[in-house]
């Protein structure tokens, strides 16, 4: 038997990127607020800046994210099977 359709090729996770987004955030809010390197507190403010718009873009792109993912399945749900 064969397989009329090929496998379909892998998908990166859409959670992706705002888990990297977080990740950085969070790095930039420890050099940022609770490091006592002596060398990164020339870097203080912008990492306290850095950590503010990165983890709020994180929090704003993994809800966009989990309502997009929400209506793509909604809209699958409701589609009609194919039989073929």
């Amino acid at each position: 038997m064969t397989d009329p359709k090929p496998p379909a090729p892998p998908q990166i996770s859409p959670y992706v990127f705002p888990v990297l987004l977080a990740g950085l955030g969070l790095w930039c809010l420890y050099d940022g607020w609770f490091t006592t390197d002596p060398e990164m507190l020339k870097h203080q403010l912008f990492n306290q800046i850095a950590s503010g718009v990165l983890l709020t873009w994180a929090v704003v792109d993994f809800i966009r994210t989990r309502k997009r993912d929400k209506a793509e399945q909604a809209s699958r749900n409701l589609e009609p099977a194919d039989h073929d």
